[in-house]
């Protein structure tokens, strides 16, 4: 892509109403715009890096063997009033009704409906367990929607729900996405703690925040720091050591403020190893057995005959969040640096023009054309900016590699940069190598 054709409004100044490192950011590298309170326009810079944290996230949940399908934005009131919580959810949701005067809601969340759908399809204990799951647009009428994309109205979310016959049977499904979504945050380049939680408005006695910390972070924090010295990486899908993993993580004080009790923290930790600080919630999980599918008569046949009512679980990840999470996290003295695995780009074409001489923008163009015929996904400046100015902007589009073509080029060498890194000085095909390599890592 050309950068003069990217559809990109730069911001020179910063935004009065954005006070977070992130809401900055994406406001000024053209990544949204505001369409009104809480909601946004995703451009397409912003989009891409969504599509790709998406893409992750999916792939994540279908190495557990979770299916994905989609339901709608808009449901039914009914099935809400059959469990009980239309009138009990609050301002947060949005009523409205259709021309028949049929009451209707904007989905703040899906328990009611993936339960319906449940149990108009599946009668057998034999088809257990289940695991479903989608990636779809919610809305909650935020009281005070504010920070950007961090806590606004409307928001891509994925939300899955697991169905089993027992409580013991559900947990297996529980550790499942909670390793699936450490797998997750670490491929996002974040170092997500789970964290003992409460479980609010969705019900349940088991939950977990995945928390990542940053200053801005709403959600207080208290957690032995030896908790973040356990090695994912030597665990795998299997039922054992996804339970070996959960029991490593339990074996750590970590909770969310709604569990903190000064005097448990004060015994189970020493002083040394005491963590207090703030984070942001990325990912949240609950277990609540038939909450849902008791009140919504959701069972199925045992061999036996008998009706069981089905054990669920639900399993949430804020897609368009974790956008925002990531600068937050990555974001350092005015310089972004995208994880590779989710950077709009794989690499910045950065050529010097003079006046008058346009030698080094053919050099470029060169590039650029061997570059994609190598399927590497290159961003070429070929504006008129002085150099400075470009490496301005891409401090902030914050693409992780950058190549330079400027007087320390050669007719087969270029600078090779990695922001906030080393440079080196490269052949094209050194280039490529590196480039495709660091991919294929990702």
């Amino acid at each position: 892509m050309h950068i003069s054709k990217l559809f990109i409004p730069l911001l020179k100044e910063t935004p009065s109403e954005a006070k977070i490192k992130s809401h900055q950011l994406m406001l000024r590298a053209g990544m949204i715009k505001q369409s009104s309170t809480g909601i946004y326009s995703w451009l397409p810079l912003g989009f891409k890096i969504m599509k790709k944290i998406e893409q992750i996230v999916r792939e994540e949940q279908d190495k557990i063997g979770a299916q994905e399908l989609l339901m709608p934005t808009i449901q039914s009131a009914e099935i809400w009033k059959e469990s009980g919580r239309y009138e009990d959810y609050g301002e947060e949701m949005l009523r409205i009704k259709d021309r028949q005067g049929k009451e209707l809601l904007y989905g703040p969340t899906n328990e009611e409906l993936i339960t319906e759908i449940f149990r108009a399809s599946i009668k057998s204990y034999k088809s257990l367990p289940q695991i479903l799951y989608h990636i779809q647009w919610k809305f909650r009428d935020e009281l005070r929607p504010r920070f950007g994309v961090m806590r606004c109205k409307e928001f891509f979310m994925k939300d899955a729900y697991s169905f089993d016959l027992s409580d013991e049977k559900a947990k297996i499904s529980y550790n499942k996405m909670f390793f699936a979504y450490l797998n997750t945050f670490k491929r996002l380049g974040l170092t997500a703690i789970p964290m003992a939680a409460e479980t609010g408005p969705i019900g349940g006695d088991l939950s977990h925040e995945f928390v990542i910390l940053a200053d801005t972070g709403e959600s207080k924090i208290y957690s032995d720091k030896r908790i973040f010295d356990i090695d994912i990486t030597s665990h795998n899908d299997s039922e054992k050591s996804i339970k070996d993993l959960r029991k490593k993580y339990d074996e750590y004080y970590a909770v969310t403020d709604d569990k903190f009790r000064k005097e448990d923290f004060e015994k189970k930790v020493k002083k040394e190893n005491q963590l207090m600080t703030k984070g942001i919630e990325v990912g949240h999980i609950f277990y609540f057995g038939d909450k849902y599918s008791k009140p919504l008569k959701c069972s199925v046949d045992l061999q036996d005959g008998k009706k069981i009512d089905v054990k669920m679980g639900s399993y949430g990840i804020g897609v368009s969040r974790l956008v925002g999470a990531i600068i937050e996290a990555k974001f350092n003295n005015n310089i972004m640096k995208w994880p590779e695995s989710v950077s709009p780009f794989d690499v910045a074409l950065i050529p010097s023009l003079q006046k008058n001489d346009k030698s080094n923008l053919l050099k470029a163009e060169k590039i650029y054309k061997s570059l994609k015929e190598s399927n590497i996904d290159v961003l070429i400046d070929d504006t008129d900016e002085h150099l400075s100015a470009k490496f301005k902007k891409f401090d902030l589009i914050g693409i992780p590699y950058q190549i330079i073509i400027g007087t320390k080029s050669t007719n087969d060498k270029f600078e090779f940069k990695e922001v906030n890194g080393k440079t080196e000085t490269l052949s094209l095909s050194e280039i490529k190598d590196k480039l495709l390599k660091k991919r294929n890592l990702n």
